[in-house]
């Protein structure tokens, strides 16, 4: 069974195609890396599959049903950046607010909910974090609380948009390596979108590609080489691999530069 399944998709936004005629198919329990430069659509392919934002043409499945809004067995980390936490919120309260959302019913005291926060939150290593500030805790800390919120309700799919803007490359690497050790044991699809694809190389079973209102899915030997972006955006791509790490670059500038400065 496919977890997500694209046929003949077109995605606009605002009288701008974002993706055209794509056809494509994320396997259950796949741990896909979803990437490609700024503006290529990686956060409206995850918010089509959510079923918010709806294909001008062609059909997107989700887990053997059509895309819909309010599907409980997906769970979504939307993409953040760095803000002043609220003032006097523990991190208890902070993954709490989340399971009064569609997927729940259950009062917040309600000891079944209790017992799924303290699940979430043990899942992904964040207990002692519970009873502290929020004003207290790192970037990477609250990413932790982020991927508690989005694995209430044990979704079978889990779609993480860009978590790892505002992290330091440590607190990257932490943060790939949680969500590639839950997806293993929860044995979940999981698409986790980045905008550098060097974070991702060990975690990833497939990379699907963005560019050009066209995808490319596939393993990083597949997709990641000179000839195939190429062909993904219609002009000359070279892949330069340096020191273990890869590098997407059109003529003297990297497309994958990120643009985004991190903290700790």
């Amino acid at each position: 069974m496919s977890a997500v399944q694209f046929t003949d998709v077109s995605l606009t936004l605002s009288g701008r195609r974002i993706l055209h005629n794509v056809n494509l198919a994320i396997g259950d329990a796949e741990f896909v890396g979803v990437l490609g430069p700024n503006g290529s659509g990686k956060t409206t392919l995850m918010r089509a599959i959510l079923g918010l934002v709806p294909p001008s043409s062609g059909v997107i499945r989700v887990l053997d049903a059509p895309a819909a809004r309010g599907n409980p067995a997906i769970g979504y980390m939307p993409q953040t950046r760095s803000q002043a936490p609220i003032g006097g919120l523990r991190g208890w309260d902070f993954v709490a607010g989340a399971a009064q959302g569609h997927r729940w019913g259950l009062p917040i005291a309600g000891s079944a909910a209790r017992r799924e926060i303290a699940w979430a939150l043990e899942l992904v290593g964040a207990g002692e974090l519970a009873s502290r500030a929020l004003a207290q805790l790192s970037g990477g800390e609250r990413q932790r609380l982020l991927l508690a919120q989005a694995l209430l309700g044990r979704p079978r799919l889990l779609l993480l948009d860009e978590p790892l803007i505002s992290l330091d490359p440590h607190h990257q690497r932490t943060v790939v390596e949680l969500a590639r050790r839950i997806q293993r044991e929860l044995h979940i699809t999981v698409l986790f979108s980045a905008h550098e694809l060097n974070p991702l190389l060990e975690a990833m079973d497939r990379v699907l590609y963005l560019g050009n209102g066209q995808v490319a899915l596939g393993t990083v030997e597949e997709v990641i080489t000179g000839p195939a972006l190429s062909r993904l955006y219609g002009s000359r791509i070279d892949v330069v691999h340096l020191n273990g790490r890869i590098f997407v670059m059109s003529g003297s500038l990297e497309v994958e530069r990120d643009e985004h400065r991190h903290h700790g």
